[in-house]
């Protein structure tokens, strides 16, 4: 059942929110480790890839993630 309390109803939003970015976190560092790019993770988000790389690169190097590097 659904709150008809506005307080409630934003805390919802805050927790479903923050589950998100959870979920999202947990299976960016998955595809990367599974040998994903960046491309290939921002197509499956449907963002672009600067957009995935600038959320998740520092986490990731910090979480011990060997993260593939373009060739020029």
């Amino acid at each position: 059942m659904v709150s008809d309390d506005p307080a409630q109803q934003l805390a919802a939003v805050v927790a479903l929110r923050r589950l998100a970015d959870q979920l999202e976190d947990s299976a960016v560092e998955k595809a990367m480790r599974a040998g994903w790019s960046w491309p290939d993770v921002a197509e499956a988000l449907g963002i672009t890839r600067q957009a995935v790389h600038k959320k998740h690169a520092k986490r990731l190097i910090a979480a011990g993630v060997e993260l593939k590097r373009r060739l020029t």
